[in-house]
């Protein structure tokens, strides 16, 4: 008999803290309507979560009700199924995202793994996350994590931050004029971690790698936030990435037919459009940031090029030929 009591206890606990968590308040005799019990043995689960380290909180009021507040403490944590995946996937990620917490997320891992069911368990152990270093640019610098949570914060309280920052080519120990910007988003891309603000003195967006911020202290005078140009960061991010202020395309634009079968031209054509226009010529609309690197970056395909156009993009890849006749010696 004690056995099945503390059984029922134990999964109507569950229940609560469940029901806790997906509303911020529920009144006390709904609560009992729902699990099957009398308030008062509401009352003295409410008691029993608070003894483990939950924060509820009484809710004033004709009916009376409970609210999950945060604590002072970490309390056990319940999770259904799909967020225990979700967790164990975003903890894979945070591995490789260069914010200096890879040590902590192994750990964390190794937690959660711990209590999951087998079944779970089992599910999760077969998806495998693995980290590539980005080639060309060494290893990707990691970023303090206290350095985004005090980016965040400062985000989220609409404070202007302070900071010097040091440009590419210089030493750290080189002196930097400091520098002031509105925060408005934190971004990761392609490893790296940006800050995207306004600048008030430059009266432009600005966009900076986190990795190269030493904040100041304290922060600035609070600020209203403004939007973002077009309203998507993603968006507007991509487009600076591009050379463009406004529009979120290359500058430079042309299209192309290439003498191989398109199966072997889309997983190279990054963000530009491949087309099949035969079984072995594939019409590709891309872009690049000059007419050179352009001409260069379809030069890479092992195949005939026939440009259609625009005339600049032609002009490029006779350009492109005399250098590289005078490379070969032939000139």
């Amino acid at each position: 008999m004690p056995i099945s009591s503390s059984t029922t206890t134990s999964g109507r606990l569950l229940a609560l803290l469940s029901m806790l968590q997906v509303r911020r308040d529920w009144p006390g005799p709904q609560l009992a309507q729902r699990l099957g019990v009398s308030e008062r043995t509401v009352r003295r689960d409410v008691d029993r979560l608070r003894e483990l380290g939950y924060l509820i909180r009484a809710v004033k009021g004709p009916d009376g009700g409970y609210q999950l507040d945060a604590g002072s403490q970490v309390p056990p944590l319940l999770f259904d199924e799909e967020q225990a995946i979700a967790l164990v996937v975003a903890l894979r990620i945070a591995v490789g995202a260069g914010a200096g917490i890879e040590e902590a997320a192994v750990r964390a891992l190794a937690t959660v793994r711990q209590v999951l069911p087998s079944r779970l368990r089992h599910r999760v152990d077969t998806l495998e996350i693995t980290a590539v270093e980005s080639t060309g640019r060494g290893g990707d610098p990691q970023v303090d994590i206290e350095l985004l949570l005090a980016v965040s914060s400062a985000i989220r309280a609409c404070e202007e931050l302070r900071f010097d920052y040091r440009s590419p080519g210089r030493e750290d120990g080189q002196a930097q004029q400091p520098r002031r910007v509105q925060p408005h988003h934190l971004v990761i891309r392609a490893g790296r971690w940006y800050l995207v603000g306004w600048s008030a003195e430059r009266e432009d967006w600005r966009i900076h790698r986190v990795d190269r911020m030493a904040l100041r202290v304290p922060n600035g005078p609070r600020f209203t936030p403004r939007q973002v140009p077009g309203g998507d960061v993603v968006t507007f991010l991509s487009a600076r990435f591009k050379g463009s202020d406004s529009v979120n395309a290359w500058p430079c634009q042309g299209e192309v037919v290439l003498g191989l079968p398109v199966t072997e031209v889309a997983p190279f054509a990054g963000d530009g459009v491949a087309e099949a226009v035969g079984p072995t010529r594939t019409r590709l609309t891309t872009g690049s940031w000059s007419w050179a690197s352009l001409a260069a970056r379809l030069a890479r395909f092992d195949a005939e090029i026939e440009v259609v156009g625009p005339p600049p993009l032609r002009e490029a890849f006779t350009e492109l030929a005399r250098r590289a006749a005078r490379a070969g010696g032939t000139t």
